[in-house]
Order: C-alpha cells, then sequence, then structure tokens
C-alpha cells in the first residue's frame, strides 16, 4: 500500500503546479490525499465505492479527476515531470517507438469511431529509448494510425532552458502499418533515420523507385519498450505518465509490488508496466 503514497519530493514538486483553492466557499480537500486516492484506483483497479476512507469521499475524488482532467491538470503535471527528466538527461532521444492501440468503447462518446472490431477510440503514443512517454494522441479508432502519426509525432513538447522545445529523436522504430511513402519523406524532413520494415507485397513485385526501407531486427524488437505503455483513459493515461516520470526524476519513491494471481501471467504487458487491467 506504501507504493500508492506520493513521497515529499514528489509532492513538493507537483504541489506549485496544481490549480490555486478557490478563495470563497468551502474548504477544498487535500490535494496530495485526492493524488494518491486516484493513484490507488489506477494502480489497484478497485471501484470507486470501495476507496478506503483514508483518501476521503470517492465522489470528491471523482469531481476532483474530471475537473482536472478537463482543466488538463494531469498533462501538465506530467510534462512538467518529464521536462525535468529532459534537463537532468535522462531522456534517450537516440531512438523513439511509435505505437497504437484500439480501445473498446460500445456505447459511443466524442473520439470513438465504427471499426471492424466495432466502435472504439485510437491511442496513439510516442516514447523514447527508455520507454519514457514523449507524446500521445487520442483519436476516432476508425482512422488509419499512419494518418496519426504526424499528430502523434506533434504533441512531443519537452520544454528546454533558453531553446526550442526538443521534438526529435534521431531514429524511430515503428511497425509495417507506417509503411507509408508520406510519412517516410516527412521524417527525412526531420532529418530522421526510420526502422519501419515494408508491407507484405506480392513475391512478383518489384520496387520502381528507391529501396524498400529494412528494419533491423535488433531495433525491431524494442517495440515491446512502446506497447507496454497504454492506459485506457485519459486523464489515467496522463497520471500513468507523470507517475513514470515522478519514479525516475526522483528515484527515492518505494518500488511497486508486481501482482499476483492469474491475471498477472495473462496480461504480462500491464505488468510490466505496472499498470491495471481494467476488464
Amino acid at each position: 500500500m506504501s507504493s500508492i503514497h506520493l513521497t515529499d519530493s514528489q509532492s513538493a514538486f507537483i504541489k506549485p503546479l496544481l490549480p490555486p483553492p478557490a478563495r470563497t466557499g468551502r474548504p477544498c480537500a487535500d490535494d496530495r490525499r485526492i493524488i494518491e486516492g486516484v493513484l490507488h484506483i489506477l494502480l489497484t483497479g478497485c471501484r470507486w465505492q470501495d476507496l478506503p476512507r483514508e483518501y476521503g469521499a470517492s465522489t470528491t475524488q471523482r469531481r476532483r479527476l474530471k475537473r482536472w482532467g478537463e482543466q488538463g491538470v494531469w498533462e501538465h503535471l506530467w510534462r512538467a515531470a518529464l521536462e525535468q527528466l529532459g534537463q537532468a538527461g535522462q531522456l534517450d532521444w537516440s531512438i523513439a517507438f511509435l505505437e497504437g492501440s484500439f480501445v473498446p468503447a460500445k456505447n459511443g462518446a466524442a473520439g470513438v469511431g465504427l471499426t471492424r472490431k466495432g466502435k472504439g477510440t485510437k491511442w496513439m503514443l510516442v516514447v523514447d529509448g527508455h520507454g519514457l512517454p514523449l507524446g500521445f494522441h487520442l483519436a476516432s479508432a476508425s482512422q488509419a494510425e499512419v494518418r496519426l502519426a504526424e499528430q502523434t509525432w506533434a504533441s512531443i513538447r519537452v520544454r528546454r532552458v533558453r531553446v526550442r522545445p526538443q521534438q526529435r529523436p534521431a531514429k524511430l522504430v515503428a511497425d509495417r502499418g507506417y509503411d507509408s511513402a508520406a510519412f517516410r519523406q516527412a521524417l527525412r524532413r526531420r532529418g530522421m533515420t526510420m526502422c519501419i520494415p515494408p508491407q507484405r507485397r506480392p513475391a512478383s513485385w518489384r520496387s520502381k523507385r528507391g529501396r524498400p526501407v529494412v528494419a533491423r531486427k535488433e531495433e525491431y524488437r524494442l517495440r515491446y519498450t512502446v506497447e507496454r505503455s497504454f492506459v485506457v483513459y485519459r486523464s489515467f493515461f496522463a497520471i500513468a505518465l507523470l507517475r513514470i516520470c515522478l519514479r525516475r526524476a526522483m528515484p527515492d519513491a518505494p518500488a511497486p509490488q508486481p501482482p499476483q494471481g492469474p491475471r498477472a501471467l495473462i496480461f504480462p504487458a500491464a505488468r510490466a508496466a505496472q499498470i491495471p487491467v481494467h476488464q
């Protein structure tokens, strides 16, 4: 249970980045306790009504989660933690990994599209060589991942002191779904190399212009780095990325305990990222 609580250094980092309390009305619930309550839900997967009383009323937790999500607070915290990692030289810009994930949404909502798998949302994520999240994009699942790649890439904004935001890893690794001439040209304009295998084509097919993009096996094997980082809800997504960065930037945080039981065997990717699986 102690792994869910923020350390004093993590709390001190987050506190000045939070919205100021309202000047009128009832006193607000403690911000640190709110964040720890949301982390408890994220890491244990328990129902809101089962939230331990030490975190306060579950209704207060849910309202704060929603309000801060709408205000972009969670994403702001994550980007601030990512910036600190960048200033400390703990981001690996030599290589990046891009991937998308389908999340079912049967009832439909904004950002939900119809596919052969049913209604859902497409999560796009790009991580650095260490698996730390650099940017992400949420869109309708009806769109092809390669068409969302540019928007995902544009979400990388790691601010540096007195210089423009860092947005250009040296190399990109992605699966054959991103084998697009337009996308490859966009990467070349940025001065980037790539590790993207070509689309499967008939044996009789021959390239008329240039050479096909060949993926190096040892680099392509590292794609699990991005696949293990997905979360299903936008606010929880940003909170999870914030926690990953905080644990790297401030290593005095207690080590997480791996999940036990059959779920840990069925969902090894979620276990590796220390993210609970919601069914």
